[in-house]
């Protein structure tokens, strides 16, 4: 036997069945986008995503999706359900009932509370004739595909399809709740992706630690700023404290001369300097410093309709995980 082959065989054989999936997408995929919104627009229920066995560590991994992604959601065990958890469940809610076969006798029990009471049911199964697809409101319908497996019994290209019918469920709902990167990192305040997500003003340096000088300001005076402030650099601003220029120990080194000290900051200063807005996200400033010019730069001045209020530094930015 080839691995590798017989790896991308099986490759092959998952995203064949996730074409036949977009494929048949239809006005009940609408419908259930729909249901779903009105519920979240009355902000009192929440999706009840459920399923047993591979269905449903799916539907655990969907419930976290969507949590994630501004839909309140949480994952029922329909065995759990049937002893007590079926009082989590309100009139409020809509439920997602996973089930390749739809013939669990486990999901009985959520069938027939979600007919009592009146609570939408969105199913997720392979099989029209199930118990599932025929007492569903909605029914998502995912294609009869070939199964990856070489004996044809191990769930593969199914739970495939099904992972991927439920994602596009949850990204559908974020892109029409109209969810932006900042509602985002609400639901995601730790880790890796939530430094990710920190914006230029959680990082910068603030106004009060910055080496701000006016024009007029002797080199003398500029050095010592420079050197209480330890930043390498000082930042010329008029007196509105919006910005005109920057002084950089490259520039002094260009203008070194015996009467470097009698000099002011505007005759050194070099004008426009790199900026960049407090609300833009810290790793786009990082982007900038690396890779928008000839040479990577260590810094960019924060500037808010041109008045300089803090710095972004490459060091609080790598520091803070953000790469």
């Amino acid at each position: 036997m080839n691995i590798l082959e017989s790896a991308r065989n099986i490759i092959q054989t998952e995203a064949e069945g996730l074409l036949e999936l977009k494929d048949s997408l239809d006005h009940n995929f609408e419908t259930a986008i729909t249901t779903i919104n009105a519920m979240k627009d009355k902000h009192q229920g929440r999706l009840i995503i459920s399923g047993m066995g591979k269905s449903g560590h799916i539907a655990t991994k969907l419930a976290a999706t969507m949590a994630s992604t501004g839909t309140p959601a949480f994952f029922v065990h329909p065995g759990e359900a049937s002893h007590g958890d079926l009082g989590m469940i309100t009139e409020h809610d809509v439920i997602i009932l996973l089930s390749n076969s739809g013939e669990n006798s486990e999901i009985s029990d959520m069938i027939a509370y979600a007919k009592r009471f009146n609570i939408p049911l969105i199913g997720m199964t392979s099989n029209p004739d199930s118990a599932l697809a025929q007492h569903s409101d909605i029914l998502l319908l995912v294609p009869k595909a070939k199964e990856a497996c070489s004996i044809g019994m191990a769930p593969t290209t199914s739970t495939t399809m099904m992972i991927a019918l439920g994602d596009a469920v949850a990204i559908t709902l974020l892109e029409t709740s109209g969810m932006t990167r900042e509602d985002f990192k609400i639901f995601h305040p730790g880790g890796k992706l939530g430094q990710k997500l920190k914006k230029v003003s959680d990082l910068m340096m603030k106004e009060s630690d910055l080496p701000l000088v006016k024009t007029e300001t002797t080199m003398d005076q500029v050095l010592l700023t420079m050197t209480e402030k330890n930043l390498g650099s000082a930042i010329i601003i008029d007196n509105n404290g919006a910005l005109l220029g920057i002084i950089t120990d490259g520039d002094l080194k260009r203008h070194m001369s015996p009467t470097l000290l009698t000099k002011t900051a505007g005759e050194l200063m070099s004008p426009n300097p790199k900026t960049i807005a407090p609300d833009l996200l810290a790793a786009e400033g990082l982007d900038i410093m690396l890779n928008h010019f000839k040479s990577p730069i260590t810094s960019l001045i924060v500037t808010d309709n041109k008045k300089v209020i803090g710095m972004l530094r490459i060091q609080e930015c790598l520091q803070a995980g953000i790469a």
